[in-house]
Order: structure tokens, then C-alpha cells, then sequence
């Protein structure tokens, strides 16, 4: 933007340069080529409020704007991609998106440890997945409570579209089951027979 877009833009900015006209008095101009450069760098080193404060950005992921739509649609997605693909049968992509689902809802939430962000809590999220590290390890919060229902939902739909065949329902409850026993409160933090401990 330049200095001269906008008038309510231009009168609040001479504002922010006067005040700024100080800082740069003692600055060769031949460095800076103008006081106009001197000033727009320095009012846009001073925007306040534009870092996130979370200490740990995995806490709050799934409370994000949008985040659930897109999480649906990419279930709905993934079904339609698999529903494009000539030689499987509606019962079969149904449960194929059930346990595609499932196994990456697992990996993602429950298998990956630590986070990719720089943290300042001195390691501790290093050894908890990122269920455990969801809303500070708080238990039945919104997102908590609807990354649960998903997966049964889910299990429902692909139990009606499978006319509950015997196979397809044997296989969709074990899928359900690996991805929700894991979500449960008791299970918080533990590691059994020491799986993925480290």
C-alpha cells in the first residue's frame, strides 16, 4: 500500500510518523534512500498482537476455524475418490474409506509423538502423541468429543451401505475399536506392553 491509498489510512499513518520521526533523524539518508523507507520499516516492525500465544500450537489445532469442515469434507473426499475407481463395489469403498480413515485418525493421533513446533515446556510434549497434547490433556472437550463421534458415525454409515454383511462388519469393528480404545481417558498416557514409550 502506498502512503497516498486511502484517506482515513493516510491521516492515522502521518500520525504514526510523526511520532516515529525521531528514530530515523539520526540515520543517513543514503542508507535508507528516504524517510518515507525509514518509517515503513519501522511501523511494520511494531505490529502488536500478531504472534499466537499458545505454547504449544498442537493444543488448540482442532478448536481452529474450519477445521472440522475440513476434516469432514476430507472424509467425503477420500470417499469419492475411492468411489471413482471402476472395479470396487459400494461395499467395498465404504469400508476401504472406514479403514483408511481409521488408520491414519491412529498414526496421526495416536502413534506420532512430540511436535513440530520449537516449545518451551522443556521436552514434556516430546513423549505425549498429539491426543494427549489436544486441549492440555483437558478429557471430553468439543474436539475430543467429536473426533470420537466421527469414527462411529462413520462405522454406522459403512455398516448400513455394507447391509451388514458379516465380513465387512467383523473388519469395520476392529478398525473402529484400534482407533477408539486408544481415546479413552484411562488409556491417558499409558503405553501397553511399552509400545511406542519412546
Amino acid at each position: 500500500m502506498g502512503p497516498l491509498h486511502g484517506g482515513f489510512w493516510l491521516a492515522s499513518s502521518l500520525v504514526e510518523w510523526q511520532s516515529l520521526l525521531p528514530l530515523c533523524a539520526d540515520l543517513p539518508l543514503t542508507l535508507l534512500g528516504s524517510v518515507q523507507d525509514c518509517l515503513s520499516d519501522a511501523s511494520a516492525s511494531m505490529n502488536v498482537g500478531t504472534a499466537h500465544s499458545e505454547v504449544n500450537p498442537n493444543t488448540r489445532v482442532m478448536n481452529s476455524r474450519g477445521i472440522w469442515l475440513s476434516y469432514v469434507l476430507g472424509i467425503g473426499l477420500l470417499h469419492v475418490i475411492l468411489l471413482s475407481i471402476p472395479f470396487f463395489s459400494v461395499p467395498v469403498v465404504w469400508t476401504l474409506t472406514n479403514i483408511i480413515h481409521n488408520m491414519s485418525m491412529y498414526i496421526f493421533l495416536h502413534t506420532v509423538k512430540g511436535t513440530p513446533f520449537e516449545t518451551p515446556d522443556q521436552g514434556k510434549a516430546r513423549l505425549l502423541t498429539h491426543w494427549e497434547q489436544m486441549d492440555y490433556g483437558v478429557q471430553f472437550t468439543a474436539s475430543r468429543k467429536f473426533l470420537t463421534i466421527t469414527p462411529i458415525v462413520l462405522y454406522f454409515l459403512t455398516s448400513f451401505y455394507t447391509k451388514y454383511d458379516r465380513i465387512h462388519f467383523i473388519i469395520n469393528t476392529i478398525s473402529l475399536m484400534s482407533v477408539l480404545i486408544p481415546k479413552l481417558p484411562q488409556l491417558h498416557g499409558v503405553r501397553i506392553f511399552g509400545i511406542n514409550k519412546y
